[in-house]
């Protein structure tokens, strides 16, 4: 499996991107495929895209898109001062499921975190998602918090 290259996601990835994050029942309910180029994509993508803290990843197999995750670099007081990495939006093609390229894409995050000195990697999965948070569980991540959230807007606005 040495044909998996992650690379630095660009403008031009959106619409694979949110393609993979709409590929399911929840990625549905938040994603728009028909508006790919809305102002709200492109403005993340710009901020994502000028911010040393995060780096938007695509996963590549013989210039094929087949996965994407992004890595958010937090600095925080706690912890005696420690960098962590936030890992987000983890997909992988429906295609390419089932293979191992989700472990290798975690392992490259772990490594991309460790290289900026981060001394934690942390994610979050929906509670829905039960074969994720499986596999994450097998990667050695632990279930240490309990995680809450607070829509502001809805995203369908």
């Amino acid at each position: 499996m040495n044909d998996l290259n992650a690379r630095k996601m660009k403008k031009a990835d959106l619409g694979v991107v949110v393609k993979l994050l709409a590929d399911d029942v929840i990625g549905r309910s938040r994603e728009d495929e028909a508006k790919v180029l809305h102002a709200d994509y492109l403005r993340a993508f710009e901020l994502i895209d000028s911010d040393v803290n995060q780096y938007a990843a695509i996963f590549e197999i013989n210039g094929e898109p087949v996965g994407c995750l992004q890595i958010t670099f937090i600095p925080g007081l706690s912890r005696r001062g420690s960098l962590r990495g936030q890992i987000e939006g983890v997909r992988v093609s429906r295609d390419f499921r089932g293979r191992g390229y989700g472990a290798r894409m975690i392992a490259w995050a772990i490594k991309k975190c460790r290289d900026r000195g981060c001394r934690m990697v942390q994610l979050t999965s929906d509670k829905r998602r039960e074969n994720a948070i499986q596999f994450y569980e097998k990667l050695g991540f632990v279930r240490s918090h309990e995680g809450f959230k607070l829509t502001l807007v809805s995203v369908l606005e």
